[in-house]
């Protein structure tokens, strides 16, 4: 076994924020492989789910490695139950203190301090912990590169990947207009998932999450990205960088170069015709559309009543612009 560091590169974002298509167009760079979020959680009905490579999950090879490359470290591995959730086999005790977003150092400090009072913490963060490392490596391998692209987004996560002693973790913030995040929440079916019905929920037929609302999409928002600060926060700034879902759609090329400068990878082996690239990704919808148009999602500005976005306005504040967002 060696004892070099897994590279990861993780992507913080709130949800509907660009970060399967962002993962997909890192993915197609030949120094990098994305399977979406390898926390892998609500993957959707097992004996429906579908591969980004149209293959159903169960009888995908690319994943078939993966399980054996995963046994072969000791791990009973499958990827409808991955097992690679923080809070994997986690005591009710443990979920509460696991709940809340990443705050301020001393919360954390906080947080940390009880659950190490629990013996099955302890036990199980290790153990979760190597799982993860493994799991990356293990993608690595079967796909034949140095560094595998996380898009599980959430900080909490993030919190504990950044504490794994056999990772490298860099961080890409991905950040939206919250508005068009907010509209995704409202709508989840329509816009944040396959654009073909029939393709929806992973193979489905129809989309899991279920629509909240403008202000809940609004006030997600702001949590998430604030908790991305918070956990950024506690980086050297060498490791982490900021990009606007809006620049990644309205000047690609520029942008996948500052990105791949930032990996440290050739950004000349760039592919933005990236849904040609072979794939082998799990979650977000829009990894089963066919089209590799990169195109600004910009329809909150016409299906947005004034009165929502009022409430939008009311909900995020300042942090609207701070994020660099005019009305």
């Amino acid at each position: 076994m060696t004892n070099k560091k897994q590279q990861l590169i993780y992507l913080a974002a709130a949800s509907h924020s660009g970060s399967t298509m962002t993962a997909m167009l890192l993915g197609a760079h030949p120094d990098l492989c994305s399977v979406g979020e390898l926390k892998a959680v609500n993957l959707g009905e097992k004996e429906s789910y579908l591969c980004s490579c149209k293959t159903l999950v169960s009888e995908c090879g690319f994943w078939q490695g993966v399980t054996q490359k995963m046994a072969d470290k000791g791990h009973d591995f499958c990827i409808s139950e991955a097992g690679t959730d923080i809070k994997t086999d986690a005591t009710p005790y443990v979920l509460r203190l696991l709940k809340p977003l990443v705050r301020s150092p001393l919360m954390e400090f906080v947080r940390d301090t009880l659950l190490c009072c629990s013996p099955v913490w302890r036990k199980n963060l290790p153990l979760l912990q190597k799982r993860n490392a493994d799991y990356a490596r293990s993608i690595a391998e079967q796909a034949g590169v140095d560094i595998v692209v996380d898009s599980s987004k959430i900080g909490i996560r993030l919190k504990y990947l950044l504490k794994n002693p056999d990772l490298d973790v860099k961080v890409i913030w991905v950040v939206r207009d919250g508005r068009g995040v907010s509209l995704a929440y409202k709508n989840p079916s329509e816009f944040a998932d396959a654009k073909n019905p029939t393709l929806r929920g992973g193979g489905a037929g129809k989309t899991q999450e279920q629509g909240r609302g403008i202000e809940v999409g609004a006030y997600e928002w702001v949590r998430c990205n604030q908790e991305t600060e918070a956990v950024l926060a506690t980086m050297p700034k060498k490791n982490w960088i900021q990009v606007h879902y809006e620049d990644i759609c309205n000047n690609t090329e520029q942008t996948l170069d500052t990105l791949f400068n930032f990996i440290g990878v050739d950004p000349a082996k760039k592919r933005l015709d990236f849904k040609t690239v072979e794939h082998h990704v799990v979650g977000n919808g829009m990894r089963l559309d066919d089209s590799e148009v990169i195109q600004l999602d910009d329809r909150w500005k016409t299906l947005l009543s004034e009165e929502e976005l009022q409430t939008y306005y009311q909900v995020t504040g300042d942090y609207h612009s701070r994020l660099g967002y005019l009305e």
